[in-house]
């Protein structure tokens, strides 16, 4: 399992969050059944899929990690991206645009939903310990650190073949980043929103990327945030005490310490109605 599973999730119109004791909540837009989760027990990990950044259909699916290692999924399945109930063995989970993806305890990788852009083209993918789903690309850390990307590569997003020294990946729609074990990231894709400038960060222990930002959080607990703040999901600057982050298409969440949760920018359909949130991760 990656050391920090992921306990916040955030797609387009909706938010995840994992209780310590395994349960699930989630708030906003649900017609699909992707806020349907009140019934899941033994989650280690959540994801949750992005509906298309130029496509506001509010279809989209919400994903969760059993401690047996098995798979459940809930939400708009127009692709297959909720065919997961027979997957097994899985220790690592990524959802995105009509899309899943599961690493397995041997280093492989499957996948479920669209693959028009190839985005599902893992099978031969090997020793992946993490992984990240962004609209139309697939991303994966392997054991020593280093990347490997299927799908579209029209702005670069694909280009992570020299990085190295990996702890972790997110993906956008069109941007990936990369988190390095000495606290410093890399960011690939299209930079025109401003959601690939993190070359000066440093000392950062967690990033996520939204459709077109950016967030961290450094060793000190605070938030820093690059990339399209049309809506004030970049507005995280007086955040504190933060343990992790996650970023939907326009709106940022944050996790404190203390098992609460923060959230900021676009809070139609209630996507943002997460303060009254308890005992998220192991808070």
């Amino acid at each position: 399992m990656p050391d920090h599973p992921p306990v916040l999730a955030a797609g387009r119109r909706h938010s995840v969050g994992l209780r310590s004791d395994g349960t699930v909540v989630a708030a906003g837009h649900g017609s699909a059944g992707e806020c349907d989760v009140t019934g899941w027990r033994d989650v280690v990990a959540v994801a949750a899929g992005n509906v298309h950044a130029a496509r506001n259909t509010g279809r989209s699916h919400t994903v969760a990690l059993r401690a047996d290692r098995t798979v459940v999924a809930t939400g708009w399945d127009g692709d297959g991206q909720c065919a997961v109930d027979g997957w097994r063995d899985v220790t690592s989970i990524a959802a995105g645009w009509r899309r899943t993806l599961g690493a397995r305890a041997d280093g492989t990788v499957v996948a479920a939903g669209r693959n028009d852009e190839r985005q599902c083209e893992v099978g031969a993918w090997r020793e992946i310990v993490a992984l990240a789903a962004g609209d139309w690309h697939s991303v994966g850390v392997r054991a020593d650190g280093t990347a490997v990307a299927a799908g579209n590569d029209r702005y670069g997003q694909c280009d992570v073949g020299a990085w190295h020294d990996l702890a972790a990946v997110t993906a956008g729609h069109l941007h990936t980043v990369g988190l390095r074990s000495d606290g410093t990231v890399a960011a690939a894709g299209r930079r025109r929103s401003g959601a690939c400038d993190v070359d000066a960060w440093t000392e950062m222990v967690a990033v996520a990327a939204g459709s077109h930002h950016t967030v961290g959080v450094g060793t000190d607990g605070r938030v820093r945030a690059v990339g399209a703040d049309d809506h004030g999901q970049c507005d995280v600057r007086d955040w504190h005490g933060i343990v992790a982050v996650a970023a939907g298409s326009a709106h940022t969440l944050g996790l404190r310490v203390d098992g609460t949760v923060v959230a900021a920018g676009d809070g139609a359909d209630g996507r943002c109605d997460v303060a009254g949130w308890r005992g998220i991760g192991s808070g």
